[in-house]
């Protein structure tokens, strides 16, 4: 079996006079095989950025594109292709972008494997610890704190038990910031576990401090994101006075960053996007780097059901899987790109057991957002 094309797909569902929120764009990469088997993968990251880290012909040893570099080759040697990949966009790549780009084609190629083999992905990747995983919900938040008592209470009848929030206004201003997570509280009670992101809005570690000691009579499970990745000072200053726990990572590529957030940044929760962070392969690597340092794995899932179904697979598969995110966003690409998108039932997320990722896109989806 040989590939014989990549297929880059950029997908917007907003104009594009106007700022994405989370979900409304997306790219996805199809591997196409002699054998009429197809490879699904995504990047959640730019676009056109991805589709040129693909594409782009290439202008020295170190700088090809990755399209190139598949043409011709097996699909089922994942490994090496993926090194392949990683040393020959080593200047345009190894971290960011150019392994956001591998991260989609990784993807695609564990599903050409698991089509080929007939069997799911996590087979895979040794076989399945558990039949479903549990899950929380996430949304962006209503800049009318009182409005989002019933977005909250709404995701808890659904069944939710953990639930997070982030993004839109959330850590522009302390006290809007305050009133958002005490109506949420109080609308969805004690019982139901509640985690904030605040996408670095909070800038530094003594702010971030100041705002934990503030917010702290909501029980908050964890603080995710308050600095940038970058800031592991921050981070490991931050780590010694909170009492919640402290997430971060999404960010973040390759077992080499993670290696580093890891030793340094003091933080309980890693959160490794698949679809970033160098796909399937590479996040093996960077959950067994998270057992040796004593730190749990809760991936960043928040674009299509491509990424839903990768980190299913992933975390099936894997001893210790605690939790994973489950995105409220309303954007068509998460609803209907796959037309059997895994569903949140009852808590839980089940794990499939069809070939492959066990995904089907919907082209009428596909023809009509296509850029």
């Amino acid at each position: 079996m040989k590939i014989t094309d990549v297929e880059v797909i950029c997908l917007r569902a907003c104009p594009t006079d106007q700022s994405c929120e989370w979900g409304e764009d997306a790219v996805i990469v199809q591997i196409h095989t002699d054998v009429g088997i197809t490879g699904i993968g995504e990047a959640d990251s730019s676009p056109e950025v991805i589709k040129a880290c693909i594409e782009t012909k290439n202008s020295n040893l170190y700088c090809y594109g990755l399209k190139e570099l598949l043409i011709g080759e097996n699909p089922l040697e994942i490994e090496r292709l993926w090194n392949k990949m990683y040393w020959a966009s080593n200047y345009m790549g190894r971290r960011g972008a150019g392994i956001h780009a591998i991260s989609a084609l990784d993807i695609a190629l564990w599903d050409i494997a698991g089509k080929f083999y007939g069997v799911p992905v996590h087979t895979l990747l040794g076989g399945k610890y558990r039949e479903s995983i549990p899950a929380y919900g996430t949304f962006i938040p209503s800049a009318i704190p009182e409005e989002n008592r019933k977005i909250a209470s709404d995701l808890v009848n659904q069944g939710f038990l953990s639930l997070k929030f982030g993004g839109g206004v959330f850590g522009d201003d302390p006290e809007l910031d305050y009133q958002i997570v005490r109506h949420i509280r109080e609308a969805i009670g004690d019982e139901i576990e509640l985690q904030i992101d605040l996408a670095s809005k909070w800038r530094t570690s003594s702010h971030s401090a100041k705002m934990c000691q503030r917010l702290a009579e909501f029980n908050l499970n964890w603080v995710e994101e308050p600095v940038l990745a970058d800031d592991l000072r921050g981070y490991a200053k931050l780590s010694r006075k909170i009492d919640c726990k402290l997430a971060g990572g999404e960010s973040l590529t390759t077992r080499y960053e993670f290696r580093d957030f890891l030793e340094q940044s003091g933080v309980d929760i890693i959160q490794p996007d698949i679809t970033r962070c160098g796909g399937i392969s590479e996040m093996k690597k960077i959950y067994d780097l998270a057992q040796l340092y004593g730190c749990e794995l809760i991936p960043h899932g928040f674009s299509t059901g491509i990424l839903l179904a990768a980190s299913v697979h992933f975390l099936a598969a894997c001893e210790h899987a605690s939790l994973m995110e489950y995105s409220q966003s309303s954007s068509p690409l998460f609803t209907e790109l796959v037309s059997n998108r895994l569903p949140f039932e009852n808590g839980y997320v089940r794990v499939p057991d069809t070939p492959g990722l066990g995904i089907e896109l919907n082209p009428e989806v596909i023809e009509m957002y296509r850029v």
